[in-house]
């Protein structure tokens, strides 16, 4: 497994690396490989999300599930593709969103949602790796144990973070969140099959601005 993951990052999970969960997941994804199987995303990317968006640099979290399992989709980043692949139905519900809440946003043509990342939106899945085609493939193998310890790291080292908990299994994480530090909005998952349900009309993108305004912090520059 090749750790690519930022320094303050390193520092703050450290332990992590070192725990028998751990070893055993490594063991378990070179197995996976060594029988065919093709994991999604590259290992490169596996930790991008934690590359991408420096522990001291996280203001917003966004969490999903677990990586897209097409080929060509999951680049280590919650709800986003490369540029060249199609929008999946959740992003398309997110920009639907973004359209109705933020003035001026412009829905993109591709669905790569680094500009976010760099800006201090942490796209957090709480399984980082899956196997082709087949969702949920990777699920209890350890991968939550690590991403728990990585909202727990969060929430008792930083301050004033706004969590964005699309959906139950997101808001399933709420008990790892102080929530004396840190502001959470709840919401439907942005799945065609639920967005109607709550996400669409949630308008967690301004709020979302609004509470890091208030702290005297920039706001996200939603537009990709």
């Amino acid at each position: 497994m090749t750790v690519q993951i930022e320094d303050s990052w390193k520092e703050a999970l450290a332990e992590e690396f070192e725990k028998d969960y751990m070893k055993q997941l490594k063991n378990f994804l070179v197995e996976e490989r060594k029988s065919g199987k093709v994991i999604f995303p590259p290992g490169a990317l596996i930790f991008n999300a934690f590359y991408q968006t420096p522990f001291k640099s996280v203001k917003v979290v966004i969490l999903g599930q677990d990586p897209y399992h097409g080929e060509g989709q999951a680049h280590g980043l919650s709800f986003s593709v490369l540029k060249g692949i199609g929008i999946p139905p959740s992003l398309r519900s997110i920009y639907k969103e973004l359209k109705t809440d933020i003035p001026g946003f412009e829905i993109p043509v591709h669905g790569e949602l680094t500009h976010w990342a760099e800006q201090g939106v942490l796209l957090l899945n709480a399984t980082l790796t899956v196997r082709k085609g087949e969702p949920a493939s990777h699920h209890k193998k350890g991968w939550e144990i690590f991403t728990d310890q990585a909202i727990k790291a969060l929430s008792e080292n930083r301050k004033g973070l706004v969590f964005l908990l699309w959906g139950k299994n997101a808001q399933a994480k709420i008990p790892l969140i102080d929530e004396t530090k840190h502001s959470i909005l709840t919401a439907a998952h942005p799945s065609p099959y639920s967005a109607y349900n709550g996400f669409f009309g949630c308008k967690h993108f301004s709020k979302a601005n609004e509470l890091l305004e208030a702290q005297g912090l920039t706001k996200i520059d939603w537009q990709i």
